[in-house]
């Protein structure tokens, strides 16, 4: 199982340290190869949508008889989760409702647990070995730290009698890689469904212009090219979400990855201007005001982040209206802040099923985020998909169908067309 994955070479990537190049040509839609989960975990709300060894989404799954908190296609997946459900399984009917370590805890307890069951390296090691991704430790501020203490103090308490739990040092090495090199695995709208560790994907660099997407197929990671690449190109994937402008990246890249990109993108800027559109005005907008408004958005941000789980779906509703009536007096509607608000507008809509709603902001971003996002984006797939099912349940087949091959279209690339959610809505497509 060692060493080498067809088509790609580990190589010391200048001024980024370790990466992942082709050594052939591969077109946009290919895939470059397909690496199975060293671990991963679904997340506690999705439990009795997903199988939890399997991830495969469908109704009539069967829960597990000692828990009941775990769910599974059938015995087959049982017997398959069991080695690591085991921990989880009498630890939830110990602790009943106080029953609560974070994801991170609960991917970081399977961790320990496969590298004690490991004999040798596994499928999804075989360019990288687990224990050699990059941690950054020693750049972690009090607050990570803290929540990395906070995790590790979850996992003394909800799995110690069932793990053997290493000395201090080592968890908080092994918390920091996770954090860093770490996937979540979503859906085909982009919702939460786990988290997972990929050690041969972790190799792969950052830039805000990819030449690859990662997505997923099961539990399983796959890394489709999205321009065509000759050999010797490196693999390039982005860390982050493309929509906003080179200083936010540069500031969430440091925040969360401690380095700086200096892609082609971030050295010309050359989309900045069009997602800081201001609105057009017969006298000019002063710098001053665009400046303040800017800061007013980045807090708005925050404070929506914060309140995400505290206030009711008509508070988080009003704080999107009432922050785009104000920014919109000076952004136009494509400016990506004046966007990030109907985004989230427009999940509180589908969340309350306020139809007309989500339509109505559903609408208004699917113009800009086609021009501002790469091609191939699943930000825009998503979209499109959400709209078309809602144009559908709506009654709105034409619109709906034309929605949905768009979807397919970008899907088709960035899943592959042999991937269930393809064929799954080919046949949404088809109801009448």
């Amino acid at each position: 199982m060692t060493g080498s994955i067809e088509g790609l070479e580990r190589f010391d990537s200048p001024g980024k340290g370790r990466g992942l190049r082709v050594t052939r040509g591969f077109k946009v839609g290919e895939l470059l190869f397909s690496c199975p989960a060293y671990s991963y975990v679904l997340s506690v709300k999705e439990r009795g949508c997903y199988c939890e060894f399997c991830f495969t989404r469908k109704e009539g799954l069967a829960r597990c008889g000692k828990c009941k908190k775990a769910f599974y296609c059938n015995a087959k997946c049982q017997k398959g989760d069991w080695a690591m459900h085991k921990m989880e399984c009498s630890s939830m009917t110990v602790f009943g409702e106080n029953w609560c370590p974070s994801e991170i805890s609960r991917l970081v307890s399977r961790i320990l647990a496969k590298k004690k069951m490991q004999k040798e390296r596994c499928a999804s090691e075989k360019i990288l070995l687990i224990g050699e991704m990059q941690s950054h430790l020693v750049d972690e501020d009090n607050e990570k730290r803290e929540m990395s203490e906070a995790d590790i103090a979850g996992l003394h308490r909800f799995y110690s009698k069932h793990l053997e739990v290493p000395e201090h040092k080592e968890l908080l090495t092994l918390f920091s890689q996770v954090a860093c090199n770490g996937f979540t695995i979503e859906d085909d709208e982009l919702s939460h469904i786990g988290t997972a560790i990929y050690p041969d994907v972790a190799l792969i660099n950052h830039s805000c212009l990819p030449s690859v997407i990662v997505t997923y197929n099961g539990t399983a990671a796959e890394v489709r090219a999205v321009r065509d690449m000759k050999p010797g190109d490196e693999v390039l994937i982005s860390y982050i979400d493309l929509l906003y402008p080179t200083d936010d990246r540069n500031s969430r890249l440091r925040e969360s990855y401690y380095f700086t990109c200096d892609c082609q993108e971030c050295k010309s800027k050359s989309k900045d201007k069009a997602k800081l559109k201001v609105r057009k005005k017969r006298d000019s907008i002063e710098p001053e005001v665009i400046n303040n408004m800017v800061r007013y958005a980045k807090k708005t941000m925050r404070e929506f982040r914060a309140f995400k789980h505290e206030k009711t779906p008509s508070e988080l509703l009003e704080m999107c209206e009432q922050s785009l009536e104000e920014m919109g007096a000076v952004f136009d509607d494509s400016n990506v802040y004046m966007l990030h608000m109907m985004y989230q507008a427009m999940g509180v809509c589908l969340y309350m099923q306020d139809v007309d709603g989500a339509i109505r902001y559903g609408e208004k971003i699917l113009g800009p985020f086609s021009q501002l996002y790469p091609p191939y984006s699943l930000n825009v797939s998503s979209v499109y998909l959400k709209l078309g099912r809602l144009y559908m349940g709506m009654e709105r087949h034409s619109a709906g169908i034309s929605a949905l091959k768009k979807a397919k279209a970008i899907m088709e690339v960035v899943h592959g067309k042999d991937h269930y959610y393809i064929t799954e809505l080919q046949k949404e497509m088809e109801q009448k």
